[in-house]
């Protein structure tokens, strides 16, 4: 890896030196990775585009630079954490040369092809670069079971992984394409944005026959429990490229989907999320698979995204 001229070579953290590190995006996210950083002990410097962030975090011990220049000046390791990678590039950009030779931490969700895009202007800088995604929620920043994702620089990766450690005791390395990370935060999300709108319509659904959320809620742990085993096996047979139907089908999936469907319309709730479900399950069936598992619905997915 390049060293900057003005700043202490790269050298992993032990109990005796912590690297410093600066922080660039002071919204929710990037204020509670600079309260990680504090409180695990580094020297950390803050700047944000709009003013006015960083008072709780000065508090703390944080020291606040006045441009963004000034805040990468001091410190081998570069985190950045804004809305998306083209606000990351505004601010990335003007500072390329003073950036070179340090590590640049992009922690900020997007596409991979921009996170590639980023990674390639930063090695013509001279910058060593990782793309992350971070899979937790403000609060859980900083704790053991915090999660985020890495990928890019190895060696940089190698040289940092104590400092970053402070953001979460689980920050796995998932290989040198930078744009890795990315898909792994995308594939997630879809996830857990159609299993959040699921929820929701659990809670119209009950709701509708005058069930309390309160009351509601505390069954929902159930079908969450379950989903980490399906999703084991449904990578099985993703491997082995055979979509066990032994423990049940996709008609009889389809069924229970068409009753939910019913009871919803009956009490005038929304049906999107669901209707596109069944649809799904509908062509799948159609195209023969109806005695297979539920994750043969993944050819369905998989000709629709290619237009065929």
């Amino acid at each position: 890896m390049n060293t900057p001229n003005d700043t202490p070579s790269h050298a992993p953290d032990d109990t005796r030196t912590r690297t410093p590190v600066t922080v660039l995006g002071l919204g929710a996210m990037g204020r509670a990775l600079a309260g990680a950083f504090l409180r695990a002990g580094h020297s950390t410097t803050v700047w944000n585009r709009t003013p006015g962030r960083a008072g709780e975090l000065v508090a703390q011990g944080a020291s606040l630079a006045d441009t963004a220049a000034e805040a990468v000046a001091g410190a081998p390791l570069v985190v950045v954490c804004v809305l998306d990678d083209d606000a990351a590039r505004a601010i990335l950009e003007p500072l390329g040369a003073r950036l070179s030779g340090r590590v640049l931490v992009n922690l900020t969700s997007d596409t991979p092809e921009r996170a590639r895009a980023i990674a390639t202007w930063a090695a013509g800088h001279g910058i060593d670069y990782l793309d992350g995604s971070i899979m937790v929620p403000t609060p859980v920043i900083g704790k053991p079971e915090a999660t985020v994702l890495y990928s890019g620089a190895r060696e940089a990766f190698e040289t940092y992984e104590a400092t970053l450690g402070a953001l979460g005791g689980r920050a796995p390395f998932l290989g040198e394409d930078p744009g890795t990370a990315a898909v792994y935060d995308l594939a997630l999300l879809g996830f857990f944005f159609s299993a959040m709108a699921g929820l929701v319509h659990g809670f119209a659904l009950a709701g509708a026959e005058g069930v309390a959320a309160k009351d509601f809620a505390p069954f929902t742990g159930t079908i969450a429990g379950i989903l980490p085993p399906i999703a084991a096996g449904m990578a099985e047979d993703l491997e082995r490229g055979a979509y066990s139907g032994d423990q049940d089908n996709l008609v009889m999936e389809a069924t229970g989907i068409a009753h939910v469907l019913e009871a919803a319309r009956h009490r005038g709730l929304n049906t999107e999320v669901l209707d596109a479900v069944k649809g799904l399950a509908d062509r799948t069936i159609a195209a023969g698979h109806g005695g297979a598992g539920f994750i043969s619905v993944i050819e369905e997915m998989r000709r629709s995204s290619t237009g065929a």
